[in-house]
Protein backbone atom coordinates (compact mmCIF):
# COMPACT_ATOMS: atom_id res chain seq x y z
CA UNK A 1 0.00 0.00 0.00
CA UNK A 2 1.35 3.42 -0.92
CA UNK A 3 1.67 5.77 2.02
CA UNK A 4 0.06 9.21 1.96
CA UNK A 5 2.50 11.62 0.34
CA UNK A 6 1.16 14.93 -1.01
CA UNK A 7 2.27 15.77 -4.53
CA UNK A 8 2.36 19.03 -6.37
CA UNK A 9 4.07 22.26 -5.51
CA UNK A 10 7.65 22.78 -4.43
CA UNK A 11 8.90 24.21 -1.17
CA UNK A 12 12.41 25.61 -0.97
CA UNK A 13 14.36 24.24 1.97
CA UNK A 14 14.21 26.73 4.81
CA UNK A 15 15.86 25.78 8.08
CA UNK A 16 13.69 28.40 9.78
CA UNK A 17 10.50 26.50 8.94
CA UNK A 18 9.06 25.45 12.29
CA UNK A 19 6.46 22.75 12.73
CA UNK A 20 3.96 25.42 13.73
CA UNK A 21 4.64 27.37 10.52
CA UNK A 22 4.29 24.21 8.44
CA UNK A 23 0.98 23.36 10.13
CA UNK A 24 -0.33 26.87 9.45
CA UNK A 25 0.63 26.41 5.80
CA UNK A 26 -1.02 22.97 5.72
CA UNK A 27 -4.18 24.50 7.18
CA UNK A 28 -4.21 26.93 4.26
CA UNK A 29 -3.99 24.01 1.80
CA UNK A 30 -0.27 24.02 0.96
CA UNK A 31 0.70 20.51 -0.26
CA UNK A 32 4.43 21.33 -0.20
CA UNK A 33 4.18 22.14 3.50
CA UNK A 34 2.35 18.85 4.03
CA UNK A 35 5.14 17.01 2.23
CA UNK A 36 7.76 18.74 4.39
CA UNK A 37 5.85 17.86 7.56
CA UNK A 38 5.55 14.24 6.40
CA UNK A 39 9.27 14.00 5.65
CA UNK A 40 10.10 15.43 9.06
CA UNK A 41 7.84 13.22 11.18
CA UNK A 42 6.80 10.06 9.31
CA UNK A 43 9.94 8.13 10.21
CA UNK A 44 9.74 8.41 13.97
CA UNK A 45 5.96 7.97 13.94
CA UNK A 46 6.35 4.74 11.97
CA UNK A 47 9.03 3.49 14.39
CA UNK A 48 6.96 4.34 17.46
CA UNK A 49 3.81 2.77 16.03
CA UNK A 50 5.81 -0.36 15.20
CA UNK A 51 6.75 -0.70 18.87
CA UNK A 52 3.01 -0.74 19.69
CA UNK A 53 1.86 -2.98 16.83
CA UNK A 54 3.60 -5.99 15.29
CA UNK A 55 1.59 -5.92 12.03
CA UNK A 56 3.41 -3.77 9.43
CA UNK A 57 0.29 -3.39 7.28
CA UNK A 58 -1.70 -2.00 10.20
CA UNK A 59 1.16 0.37 11.02
CA UNK A 60 1.25 1.64 7.43
CA UNK A 61 -2.50 2.15 7.38
CA UNK A 62 -2.44 3.99 10.70
CA UNK A 63 0.42 6.22 9.52
CA UNK A 64 -1.50 7.05 6.37
CA UNK A 65 -4.68 7.78 8.35
CA UNK A 66 -2.66 10.00 10.68
CA UNK A 67 -1.40 12.26 7.91
CA UNK A 68 -4.78 12.32 6.18
CA UNK A 69 -6.20 13.55 9.50
CA UNK A 70 -3.45 16.17 9.76
CA UNK A 71 -4.17 17.35 6.21
CA UNK A 72 -7.85 17.70 6.99
CA UNK A 73 -7.58 19.23 10.45
CA UNK A 74 -4.29 21.13 10.70
CA UNK A 75 -6.26 24.20 11.74
CA UNK A 76 -7.14 22.35 14.97
CA UNK A 77 -3.52 22.60 16.11
CA UNK A 78 -3.41 25.09 18.97
CA UNK A 79 0.30 25.75 19.26
CA UNK A 80 1.23 22.82 21.50
CA UNK A 81 4.37 20.86 20.64
CA UNK A 82 3.68 19.38 17.21
CA UNK A 83 5.28 16.01 17.88
CA UNK A 84 2.96 15.38 20.80
CA UNK A 85 -0.05 16.49 18.76
CA UNK A 86 0.90 14.16 15.89
CA UNK A 87 1.45 11.24 18.26
CA UNK A 88 -1.94 11.83 19.89
CA UNK A 89 -3.57 11.54 16.45
CA UNK A 90 -1.51 8.45 15.56
CA UNK A 91 -2.25 6.72 18.88
CA UNK A 92 -5.98 7.30 18.47
CA UNK A 93 -5.90 6.00 14.89
CA UNK A 94 -4.09 2.89 16.16
CA UNK A 95 -6.78 2.33 18.78
CA UNK A 96 -9.43 2.81 16.09
CA UNK A 97 -7.69 0.13 14.02
CA UNK A 98 -7.59 -2.27 16.98
CA UNK A 99 -11.28 -1.70 17.69
CA UNK A 100 -12.21 -2.25 14.04
CA UNK A 101 -10.25 -5.52 14.00
CA UNK A 102 -11.91 -6.71 17.21
CA UNK A 103 -15.40 -5.82 15.93
CA UNK A 104 -14.69 -7.71 12.71
CA UNK A 105 -13.48 -10.72 14.69
CA UNK A 106 -16.62 -10.70 16.84
CA UNK A 107 -18.85 -10.50 13.79
CA UNK A 108 -17.04 -13.45 12.20
CA UNK A 109 -17.35 -15.67 15.25
CA UNK A 110 -20.64 -14.67 16.92
CA UNK A 111 -24.13 -15.54 15.68
CA UNK A 112 -25.80 -12.58 14.03
CA UNK A 113 -28.33 -12.15 16.83
CA UNK A 114 -25.46 -11.88 19.32
CA UNK A 115 -23.31 -9.55 17.24
CA UNK A 116 -22.21 -6.35 18.91
CA UNK A 117 -24.56 -3.49 17.94
CA UNK A 118 -22.36 -0.58 18.98
CA UNK A 119 -24.27 0.16 22.19
CA UNK A 120 -22.60 0.00 25.60
CA UNK A 121 -23.30 -3.16 27.57
CA UNK A 122 -26.25 -3.13 29.95
CA UNK A 123 -25.25 -1.93 33.38
CA UNK A 124 -22.08 -0.21 32.14
CA UNK A 125 -20.86 2.35 34.63
CA UNK A 126 -21.36 6.03 33.79
CA UNK A 127 -18.26 8.27 33.86
CA UNK A 128 -17.57 9.69 37.32
CA UNK A 129 -17.55 13.42 37.99
CA UNK A 130 -13.78 13.19 38.18
CA UNK A 131 -13.58 11.48 34.78
CA UNK A 132 -15.77 14.17 33.22
CA UNK A 133 -13.51 16.89 34.62
CA UNK A 134 -10.43 15.15 33.26
CA UNK A 135 -11.93 14.49 29.84
CA UNK A 136 -13.28 18.03 29.46
CA UNK A 137 -10.34 20.05 30.69
CA UNK A 138 -7.30 18.45 29.12
CA UNK A 139 -5.93 21.85 28.16
CA UNK A 140 -7.08 23.88 31.20
CA UNK A 141 -5.86 23.59 34.78
CA UNK A 142 -6.11 19.82 34.60
CA UNK A 143 -3.96 19.83 31.46
CA UNK A 144 -1.34 21.89 33.29
CA UNK A 145 -1.47 19.48 36.22
CA UNK A 146 -1.15 16.48 33.88
CA UNK A 147 2.11 17.91 32.59
CA UNK A 148 3.49 17.95 36.15
CA UNK A 149 3.04 14.26 36.94
CA UNK A 150 5.51 11.61 35.82
CA UNK A 151 5.34 10.72 32.10
CA UNK A 152 4.54 7.02 32.59
CA UNK A 153 1.57 7.95 34.80
CA UNK A 154 0.45 10.75 32.52
CA UNK A 155 0.28 8.53 29.44
CA UNK A 156 -1.87 5.98 31.29
CA UNK A 157 -4.27 8.64 32.54
CA UNK A 158 -4.60 10.22 29.12
CA UNK A 159 -5.19 6.82 27.52
CA UNK A 160 -7.80 5.62 30.01
CA UNK A 161 -9.63 8.88 30.76
CA UNK A 162 -8.97 11.51 28.11
CA UNK A 163 -9.00 9.01 25.22
CA UNK A 164 -11.59 6.77 26.89
CA UNK A 165 -9.75 3.48 26.34
CA UNK A 166 -10.48 0.34 28.30
CA UNK A 167 -7.73 -1.12 30.48
CA UNK A 168 -7.13 -3.78 27.85
CA UNK A 169 -6.90 -1.23 25.01
CA UNK A 170 -4.57 1.01 27.01
CA UNK A 171 -2.34 -1.96 27.85
CA UNK A 172 -2.15 -2.92 24.20
CA UNK A 173 -1.43 0.63 23.07
CA UNK A 174 1.22 1.33 25.71
CA UNK A 175 2.81 -2.11 25.62
CA UNK A 176 2.41 -2.83 29.34
CA UNK A 177 0.39 -5.42 31.33
CA UNK A 178 -3.21 -4.64 32.26
CA UNK A 179 -2.33 -4.80 35.95
CA UNK A 180 0.31 -2.13 35.41
CA UNK A 181 -2.26 0.07 33.69
CA UNK A 182 -4.56 -0.21 36.71
CA UNK A 183 -1.86 0.49 39.29
CA UNK A 184 -0.45 3.43 37.33
CA UNK A 185 -3.92 4.87 36.83
CA UNK A 186 -4.50 4.83 40.60
CA UNK A 187 -1.14 6.47 41.26
CA UNK A 188 -1.75 9.02 38.51
CA UNK A 189 -5.07 10.11 40.01
CA UNK A 190 -3.47 10.47 43.44
CA UNK A 191 -0.59 12.55 42.04
CA UNK A 192 -2.99 14.63 39.97
CA UNK A 193 -5.17 15.42 43.00
CA UNK A 194 -2.07 16.49 44.93
CA UNK A 195 -0.92 18.82 42.14
CA UNK A 196 -4.38 20.30 41.71
CA UNK A 197 -4.66 20.87 45.44
CA UNK A 198 -1.49 22.98 45.23
CA UNK A 199 -2.82 24.90 42.23
CA UNK A 200 -6.34 25.57 43.47
CA UNK A 201 -8.22 25.63 46.79
CA UNK A 202 -11.02 23.60 45.14
CA UNK A 203 -9.65 20.08 44.48
CA UNK A 204 -10.83 17.97 41.56
CA UNK A 205 -14.10 16.22 42.28
CA UNK A 206 -15.08 18.57 45.10
CA UNK A 207 -14.83 17.94 48.85
CA UNK A 208 -14.11 14.42 50.05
Amino acid sequence: MRLFRPVGGHREKDEGDSDAALLRAVASGDPAAMAALYDRHAGWLYARLSRRCADPETVREVLQDTFVTVWRSADAHRGEQAGGWLWTIAARRLVDAYRAQERAARLRTAPMEEAWDGRPPAGAASPSAEDRVLAGLEYGDVGTALDRISPELREVLRATVVDGLSTREAARLLGIPEGTVKSRARRARAELRAVLAQMSPAPMGGPA
